[in-house]
């Protein structure tokens, strides 16, 4: 069990600044059938923010949480096994139990569910345990350059035969989630939140995302055996020049459908491979800020967002679903970019602003304290006693 005394701040700083992330990307398809197509009308101030969301969150941020995953599983599996505990049995049942998270998730709130892929990407990690450190870096530079290489090559060759075109929408499906998410019966909503669960996971879509977060969660892994997030293992100018280099180099691919016609393989590079080094940016950053002890109180509070990530994110979908969706507010198709990203960061505000008054009082956030005690098969202690 990871006490918190225990705990990097890095890890959990970095997991308060995806979850923001992670929101300001969701939001489009919280609030609109953007899984069919663009729904951005407006050319001027909503195409801009729809821009700078895009390039400095889309497929940056769940490769964060992926890696932090996998950060976490390992040293779970260390702790346990220094303490003369079976590890693999412990683990085996968070991730099962995680997987029954992300189908009640994904199917009784919001069809983008990451949660079951990252469940399914533990149990692959399970067969990785006794393994040394330098197979988990060799496992992510393998998977994730041998997989995102073969796709890009596949859609470069269809370009070149003619078979690729300009990335599209799908009117009909769009049409059908409007109708049933704006003012739709909970059957309504519960069988479209089914058929786009389905259209993304379908035909091979849930093994394409697995295949993406796994090598992130195995350079987490490798990550906790270097301690890389110890921000007493790096000197700053080090980290300085890793962010500087990751920026320009993630900035420069994440920008290329805007100077390059946007395209399958354009938005493709875009994400796997710039979504890659901004998220490698956002890493260095969190470890350099977290040196800082003189930023301590601005970083706490990230720290403390981090710490119950797990039930920010399910919290984000029950109270966006509800604002959004016809059994709630109806707002779904009838808001604007910059709304939706407004509405974010106000959202994010309360959680981070929630998160200190509940470590004041709590240990855990309220999921992870259940999901502790599902995993380890005793019930954790929840309150804080006076002076703790």
């Amino acid at each position: 069990m990871i006490r918190s005394p225990e705990r990097i701040a890095a890890a959990d700083v970095l997991r308060g600044f995806a979850l923001l992330g992670i929101l300001l990307v969701n939001m489009r398809y919280f609030s609109s059938p953007a899984l069919y197509g663009d729904t951005i009308k407006d050319r001027g101030f909503d195409r801009t923010v729809a821009a700078v969301v895009d390039v400095l969150f889309e497929a940056s941020a769940y490769p964060l949480f992926a890696f932090l995953f996998g950060f976490g599983a390992v040293m779970m599996f260390r702790r346990l096994s220094s303490r003369g505990e079976r590890p693999i049995p412990i683990l085996l049942r968070r991730f099962l139990l995680l997987l029954g998270i992300g189908v009640v998730h994904a199917f009784g709130l919001w069809f983008g569910d990451i949660l079951i892929p990252y469940a399914i990407a533990g149990f692959i990690m399970l067969f990785f345990f006794a393994a040394p450190p330098r197979w988990w870096g060799a496992a992510a530079v393998a998977v994730f350059f041998l997989f995102r290489g073969l796709m890009a090559l596949l859609m470069a060759l269809s370009m070149w035969a003619g078979g690729m075109e300009t990335v599209g929408g799908h009117e009909a499906e769009a049409a059908a989630a409007v109708r049933h998410y704006q003012s739709g019966t909970f059957g309504d909503v519960f069988w479209q939140r089914w058929h786009d669960w389905a259209y993304v996971n379908s035909d091979g879509g849930l093994l394409f995302t697995v295949l993406t977060v796994l090598p992130f969660c195995f350079l987490g892994g490798y990550a906790a055996y270097e301690r890389w997030l110890e921000a007493d293992r790096h000197s700053p100018a080090k980290l300085r020049r890793l962010m500087g280099w990751a920026l320009c180099f993630g900035l420069a691919l994440k920008t290329i459908p805007y100077w390059i016609e946007a395209n399958d393989l354009t938005v493709y590079i875009q994400d796997s491979f710039g979504g890659a080094a901004l998220a490698v940016f956002y890493a260095a950053a969190a470890v350099f800020v977290c040196g800082k002890q003189s930023w301590q109180r601005a970083w706490r509070w990230w720290q403390d967002a981090g710490k119950m990530s797990l039930s920010h994110y399910l919290a984000q979908s029950l109270v966006c679903t509800s604002l959004f969706y016809g059994y709630g507010l109806g707002w779904y198709g009838r808001t604007s970019a910059w709304q939706e990203t407004l509405l974010a960061f106000a959202l994010y505000a309360a959680e981070v602003w929630m998160s200190r008054f509940w470590f004041a009082r709590f240990r855990y956030g309220p999921v992870e304290w259940l999901w502790r005690w599902g995993t380890y098969g005793a019930r954790p202690p929840f309150r804080r006693r006076a002076g703790q």
